[in-house]
């Protein structure tokens, strides 16, 4: 089996390696493809049975002509690269990676909360540039410091990087209200309940996005549910940047209606030097796309990724999204 990997520098810039698919056929890797040139990606592609991708785009035109592919593996939880209607027209399995990144994330959520809570980096900095040698107290703070026991944090989505982050919202103290489709009450306690967006909203200091980008929640974090938070409140994003309405967000962060932003996701990635919303609002906290990114949660993605095929090849696919 001929295996190409479009895209595999995010995944592995060195410190991973490729052995459990070279053990699977002949297998080809390029760091990196032109997103916009769907020839350079077709040329790639050749003849390959297996297609693995992060954010390389697999559309209608080049399943047509990369009549080869059998299989192919997204190495990320997200599949909105892939043209799924074209790959189940030709019978192709689409499989992605669910689980990988779970605790990774949820850590990654926490830490963007303890950066706005003490801004950590600043201070570091400012002892560094001599400032608190120079401070005629013993101590020196420039932001207000934020202790979070005792708060409430909202969770949109609470399947598993939810669920994870709430324990460990717990675990400092903090009450949980969780908002999802779906409720398993067995999952409530003396302090997480589920609740319902509005009383979320209302009853939140801190609220985390962990949902899916569908139609129903592109946009969702608004004018309109913002006013119905309460002021002050933070917010956090490392789920898509579409859930959040940016230039609504800057208006409240530059108003104080919103006390902070905590994401590690834009609207349009990598983030873009004309984007205002984001780069002008205050006390906005952007990372460049990284909760996922840990080594060992992206051991545990090459791992799936390999299984993921091992099971395609013998006859019973698993993790499809396009069934």
């Amino acid at each position: 089996m001929k295996i190409v990997v479009l895209d595999g520098y995010t995944e592995n810039p060195g410190d991973l390696s490729w052995e459990g698919l070279q053990k699977l056929g002949e297998l080809t890797v390029y760091d990196r493809t032109p997103v916009g040139d769907p020839g350079e990606i077709i040329r790639r592609i050749g003849d390959a049975q297996a297609v693995f991708t992060n954010k390389t785009p697999l559309t209608k035109e080049v399943f047509e002509a990369c009549g080869h592919i059998r299989y192919v593996g997204v190495l990320a939880t997200g599949y909105n690269v892939v043209d799924c209607e074209a790959a189940s027209a030709k019978g192709i399995p689409v499989c992605n990676i669910p689980t990988y990144g779970t605790d990774a994330v949820a850590q990654y959520t926490i830490a963007l909360l303890l950066e706005i809570c003490h801004h950590i980096g600043h201070h570091s900095q400012a002892v560094h540039e001599g400032r608190w040698e120079s401070c005629s107290d013993w101590c020196f703070w420039d932001y207000p410091l934020i202790e979070l026991a005792g708060k409430t944090m909202g969770i949109i989505g609470f399947g598993r990087i939810g669920q994870g982050t709430a324990r460990i919202a717990q675990a400092l103290g903090m009450k949980v209200l969780a908002y999802d489709a779906y409720r398993n009450e067995a999952l409530e306690n003396e302090t997480c309940h589920y609740a319902d967006l509005d009383e979320l909203y209302r009853m939140s200091d801190v609220i985390a996005l962990h949902c899916p980008l569908f139609p129903e929640t592109t946009g969702m974090i608004n004018r309109e549910s913002i006013a119905k938070m309460k002021d002050g409140v933070i917010i956090l994003n490392d789920s898509r940047g579409p859930l959040i309405v940016e230039e609504d967000l800057k208006e409240a962060l530059n108003s104080g209606k919103v006390g902070a932003a905590g994401l590690d996701v834009v609207s349009t990635e990598p983030i873009k030097g004309d984007n205002p919303p984001l780069l002008q609002a205050k006390n906005c906290f952007i990372t460049p796309h990284i909760a996922w990114a840990p080594r060992e949660s992206r051991q545990r993605l090459m791992d799936i990724a390999v299984e993921n095929l091992k099971a395609f090849m013998g006859g019973r696919a698993v993790n499809v999204v396009n069934k």
